[in-house]
């Protein structure tokens, strides 16, 4: 299988990371107007899987180094696959209530408050089990970050005063979305062996790792999104009938690019992890926050009703975040 042993290709690998995990909503804002995220998550649950298994039956089949995908799948003992199943449930809540809070609050508000808190609690999980980096530098960095939330909570609070239920709301389903999604990357993690050329017997390598959590996701799909479906936090329930009724070629293949995007995301941050550690490989591409602020700034207009003095805020958040990716990723060279 392809490996990585070079710590900039892992840094590399980890900022496309940020950029898949940032960026893959715009997705869901495309479809948004005709399209209920709830039936959007069908076909981007099915985009995750595919990407993972195309890429296992290729870099993750190819090469000397490693175990095959299907060998490696065979031998993996019964405790390395249901840990990496449970990541993708886990991961699966905590998506479609951050989904839901972009739904509700947009993705400026969403995914700072959200994946920021999931960066935090990440990172400090992750070093706990596998201690790779200068501990000083990475909390340092992760402390930034921690500002840049509390900075973006703040704005929203200040443009919000006229939808006090939908802020509420929002920010609710962002940290619970948050706390959830801390932990998602330990299960996943914990199934792999560190040694990725010659992995330990029973324990998983990147790209099976990978696939047994995608599984996890889109079986899991099937209860926690038909929960949401039927019973929604905000607009009218909708059905089954309703993704083959209102959906067409064009929503269903924007659904399904968005899932192959977010899937990109993560195969590369647990390939990346060989060489640079899990604890910066997650939190690096957890600065998808910021890439998502940036979008939902400049893009989607997101803030255009913030009151004065908004933009210097706006602009500290993104000074905080980026602070806070430098000083992890110059963390593992210290």
């Amino acid at each position: 299988m392809v490996i990585v042993e070079s710590y900039t290709l892992a840094v590399v690998m980890c900022l496309i990371t940020m950029l898949c995990w940032g960026s893959w909503a715009n997705t869901q804002k495309l479809a948004s107007k005709e399209w209920r995220f709830q039936l959007f998550y069908w076909d981007y649950s099915l985009g995750v899987l595919l990407l993972a298994l195309v890429l296992a039956f290729t870099m993750g089949s190819f090469g000397a180094a490693g175990r095959g995908f299907l060998a490696d799948l065979s031998q993996g003992s019964g405790k390395a696959i249901t840990s990496a199943l449970i990541g993708g449930v886990v991961f699966n809540v905590a998506n479609i209530l951050l989904v839901a809070a972009i739904d509700i609050a947009g993705m400026a508000v969403a995914f700072p408050v959200g994946i920021g808190l999931a960066l935090v609690i990440g990172v400090i999980t992750n070093y706990i089990a596998v201690p790779v980096g200068n501990p000083v530098l990475l909390f340092i960095g992760v402390a930034f970050v921690a500002v840049a939330i509390v900075v973006d909570a703040i704005i929203y609070r200040r443009m919000s005063s006229g939808s006090q239920g939908n802020m509420v709301k929002g920010m609710v389903l962002s940290v619970i979305a948050g706390v959830a999604m801390g932990f998602f990357y330990r299960f996943v993690a914990s199934s792999m062996s560190t040694n990725f050329a010659q992995p330990e017997a029973g324990l998983l390598t990147p790209y099976t790792a990978v696939v047994v959590f995608s599984v996890g996701l889109f079986l899991s799909s099937f209860i926690w999104n038909t929960i949401v479906m039927y019973k929604p936090f905000s607009g009218e329930a909708v059905t089954y009938k309703d993704y083959f009724v209102q959906g067409n070629a064009r929503l269903h293949g924007i659904g399904i690019l968005g899932g192959v995007i977010w899937s990109m995301g993560m195969s590369f941050s647990i390939i990346a992890s060989g060489a640079a550690g899990f604890a910066i490989s997650y939190g690096l591409g957890q600065g998808a926050t910021m890439v998502a602020a940036l979008w939902g700034v400049f893009i989607w207009k997101e803030f255009k009703d913030a009151p004065k003095g908004s933009n210097s805020l706006i602009t500290l958040m993104f000074c905080c975040f980026l602070i806070g990716l430098v000083l992890i990723i110059i963390s593992r060279l210290a």
